[in-house]
């Protein structure tokens, strides 16, 4: 038992390996988004707040259809991944670079790999009930769907979308 812990444990630190190297641009941005996410300063929710809303408020004046929306955000994605990377070390200044620093970027990194085994694990699980129970893989599939299209159909999609992205924020 002991040693399926510990090759678990190896596995948990070289897939957090592979993330650190992978996200290593990005780690002054991330250490800086986890201290605006953890509310370090009595600001920070309601700047959350206020930006979730305006922003929220600005898709909500544009109207933007659903194409225009989707291809504006995969480019705000895609300037970000080239600019981060090439701008993050002169706003921040890699130099600064501290021992706890670098220690925070890995227990982010962790618990970004647990959770990401977290939700595989749901995902098996989910599989494993359908080829085992198969009604109830289907009862609860559908019951669940016909409740949120039941709350979608009730809630303006748009609210609903900043409530969704306004959760993470407030919890």
């Amino acid at each position: 038992m002991a040693e399926g812990d510990n090759k678990s444990a190896n596995l948990l630190a070289q897939e957090t390996a592979q993330l650190e190297e992978q996200l290593q641009g990005w780690g002054e941005v991330i250490l800086a988004g986890d201290r605006v996410v953890r509310w370090e300063k009595p600001w920070f929710p309601g700047a959350l707040m206020g930006g979730t809303t305006v922003l929220f408020l600005l898709i909500y004046y544009l109207d933007p259809s659903v194409l225009t929306g989707l291809s504006c955000s995969v480019m705000l994605l895609c300037l970000a991944d080239y600019l981060v990377p090439t701008l993050a070390p002169r706003v921040f200044g890699s130099n600064k670079w501290t021992t706890e620093q670098q220690q925070r970027f890995h227990e982010i990194c962790g618990n970004l790999v647990k959770t990401q085994r977290r939700v595989v694990g749901w995902w098996k699980r989910l599989c494993a009930l359908k080829e085992e129970k198969p009604k109830m893989y289907f009862a609860s599939v559908i019951s669940s769907l016909l409740a949120v299209a039941w709350i979608g159909q009730q809630v303006h999609n748009l609210f609903l979308t900043y409530l969704i992205g306004l959760n993470p924020t407030i919890l």
